[in-house]
């Protein structure tokens, strides 16, 4: 009889935790958040203006690791990393300097724009009589912006368990446990002129991404066939998404140092030019040995800089100011020519 009871009240416990685990929660869920910044971001938003901005075009920058997630019981089709690697890349261009430093054109969708400007075009025509289409000059859309740079490259490795570990310990059933595991994620970006298909600078970034395990327990017998079991763990994971939206942001900022450096571009205050490149120089490892760096100035650094690094052209902000977008003309007949600087 006692066993019939027993199973009763266990049947009502296991019933009332079911309905309860919808509100009793050990951690609370936060809210919805709209602006996610690191420390990268941070210093992409402390950038100084440039000398103008510089209109860029990206047409795809996507996943070119071909891994999906790891499994080790069931087979999984979900990528390794994020898809959506071509917003985080306009999301990072936009924050440089505030806004300041790109001009971002819309490629990826490019399919949907054109279309979207067909319908525009097409209802204009359904609607406008014919003998003022002419004479309209606001029939025609204008023609689209184009970029003298375009932006190329991707997520090119991730890279799982680089390094795993741990460490427990049990005393009379009483102990606990941990384990860690670290990723990495790489990408890659370039900038290429369109005038002649010279690459104007080419960066990479590495991300680690870090899991950890706590587990703690107590496994004991308390009495004569009466057996205490006590579990407790929390396992904490770095979002992938993140650590590859913070590889790309750290690739963006390497681009517009590497420029500077390069005189590709260039800031509106020249006098701030040092020091930023100088800091830039400072904190890259690949660049500069470590003693080489304690040992030279920030004033040595530029000299060296600017002495071993070759420049492009003899004018080598030629390739950005020739192929800024201007307004077309308009002939006699009401019709959009391009300007004589844009055939040239």
């Amino acid at each position: 009889m006692n066993k019939y009871i027993n199973a009763f009240f266990g049947f009502i416990f296991i019933a009332f935790l079911d309905s309860c685990s919808t509100d009793i929660q050990p951690i609370n869920s936060d809210k919805a958040t709209t602006d996610y910044h690191s420390q990268i971001s941070d210093l992409l938003r402390s950038l100084p203006p440039p000398k103008k901005p510089i209109v860029v075009a990206i047409y795809k920058f996507r996943d070119q690791t071909g891994q999906y997630k790891s499994n080790d019981t069931i087979t999984q089709y979900s990528t390794a990393v994020s898809q959506g690697g071509t917003s985080m890349l306009m999301r990072a261009l936009l924050e440089a300097g505030n806004g300041k430093w790109f001009t971002v054109l819309e490629r990826e969708g490019l399919t949907d724009l054109m279309n979207e400007r067909k319908i525009i075009n097409q209802t204009r025509e359904a609607y406008l009589p014919e003998k003022n289409r002419v004479q309209n000059k606001a029939f025609n859309l204008p023609p689209m912006l184009y970029a003298p740079v375009l932006l190329e490259g991707g997520i090119i490795a991730y890279e799982t368990n680089l390094l795993t570990g741990g460490a427990g310990a049990r005393y009379f059933g009483l102990g606990g446990s941990t384990e860690f595991r670290r990723d990495t994620v790489t990408t890659m970006l370039r900038a290429v002129a369109v005038q002649n298909g010279e690459v104007l600078t080419h960066v990479d970034s590495r991300k680690t991404i870090l899991s950890m395990q706590l587990d703690s327990g107590l496994y004991r017998f308390v009495s004569y066939q009466r057996l205490l079991e006590l579990e407790a763990g929390i396992t904490s994971n770095e979002p992938p998404q993140m650590a590859v939206l913070e590889s790309i942001e750290a690739c963006v900022y390497a681009m517009i140092m590497e420029g500077l450096i390069k005189n590709t571009w260039g800031l509106a205050d020249s006098a701030k030019e040092q020091s930023l490149i100088a800091v830039y120089l400072n904190k890259s490892s690949d660049k500069i040995s470590s003693d080489k760096i304690n040992d030279a100035t920030a004033a040595d650094l530029i000299k060296n800089v600017d002495k071993n690094t070759p420049k492009p052209n003899d004018q080598p902000n030629a390739i950005i100011d020739d192929a800024e977008p201007s307004e077309p003309s308009t002939d006699s007949s009401g019709t959009n020519k391009p300007n004589e600087k844009n055939k040239k």
